[in-house]
C-alpha cells in the first residue's frame, strides 16, 4: 500500500491512517453539492484529510474544520492540511464527535462525511482500522444527533454509505428533522449492484433529486461522468 498519495493539487500522507485513500471518499468530496457557497465545513471522521482538502480546493469557505478521533490519523491529517496551499483556511480537532458537538459554538454550512459502516463485518483486532470501519464506533444515531446540533439553518449534509444502510439512515434521520434531498445511486459498472449511496440531506424538505452514477464500463475504462466528477482531483483523469 503505498504511503502518499498525488492528487492534482495537493498530495495526502496515509502510513499512519488506519483507512486509506479509497474510491468512496473522493467521490464524495466530488460530488458534494456547493451551490448554496458554505462558509463554513466541517468533515466529520477526516481520517487523512483527503475531503476537507478537496472542500478547500473546490470552494471559497474561510472555515474549513475535521474532527478526527484516532490520535495517528489526526497527527497525519493535521500535517497533510498543513502541507497543502490552504493551510490558512484548514484545522483539525483531535476528538470524538460527540466531544466536539458538545463543546464548539460554531455552525457549519456544510457537513460531510464519510464514516465507519462495515457493521456487519468481522473485527481485525487492529483497533484503529476496527474503529474507522465500523459502524459501532460512530453510530448513525450520533452522526445525525450532532449534525443536527452544528448545522447551520439553511445548511447541507453530505453523506456517503453502503446502499444496504440507506433506509434506516434517511427514516433516522428524518425524525430528527433532516430531510434527504438529493441522492445518488453508485455502481462499479453497467451490470453490477448499487453498493453505495450518496445523500445530501437539510432542514428544508424538498422534492428530491435522483441521480445514478456508473464508474466503469471496464475495467480501468471509466465512464465520462466519473471522469468528468473526479478529473479536478486525479492525476490521471
Amino acid at each position: 500500500m503505498t504511503t502518499s498519495f498525488q492528487f492534482k493539487q495537493f498530495k495526502v500522507h496515509q502510513d499512519r491512517c488506519a483507512m486509506k485513500i479509497g474510491t468512496d471518499g473522493v467521490l464524495l468530496g466530488a460530488w458534494a453539492s456547493l451551490d448554496h457557497q458554505p462558509e463554513s465545513i466541517l468533515d466529520i471522521g477526516a481520517g487523512t484529510g483527503v475531503i476537507a482538502l478537496q472542500m478547500a480546493q473546490r470552494s471559497a469557505a474561510p472555515l474549513i474544520d475535521a474532527v478526527e478521533i484516532d490520535e495517528g490519523a489526526f497527527e497525519q491529517c493535521t500535517e497533510n492540511f498543513e502541507a497543502s496551499p490552504w493551510a490558512d483556511r484548514l484545522f483539525c480537532y483531535h476528538a470524538s464527535l460527540q466531544e466536539f458537538a458538545s463543546e464548539i459554538e460554531e455552525s457549519y454550512d456544510l457537513i460531510i462525511s464519510n464514516p465507519p459502516f462495515f457493521s456487519e463485518a468481522i473485527r481485525t483486532g487492529d483497533t484503529s482500522r476496527d474503529t474507522a470501519r465500523f459502524e459501532a464506533a460512530l453510530p448513525f444515531e450520533h452522526i445525525i444527533i450532532c449534525t443536527v446540533h452544528l448545522l447551520s439553518e439553511t445548511g447541507v449534509f453530505s453523506i456517503i454509505l453502503p446502499k444496504l444502510q440507506q433506509e434506516r439512515f434517511i427514516s433516522l434521520a428524518a425524525a430528527s428533522g433532516l430531510f434527504l434531498n438529493r441522492i445518488c445511486d453508485v455502481k462499479g459498472t453497467p451490470d453490477s449492484e448499487v453498493k453505495r449511496v450518496l445523500m445530501e440531506f437539510s432542514f428544508q424538505e424538498n422534492e428530491i433529486q435522483t441521480e445514478s452514477l456508473i464508474l466503469e464500463i471496464s475495467r480501468h475504462e471509466y465512464t465520462a461522468e466519473y471522469i468528468e466528477l473526479v478529473q479536478d482531483f486525479y492525476l490521471k483523469m
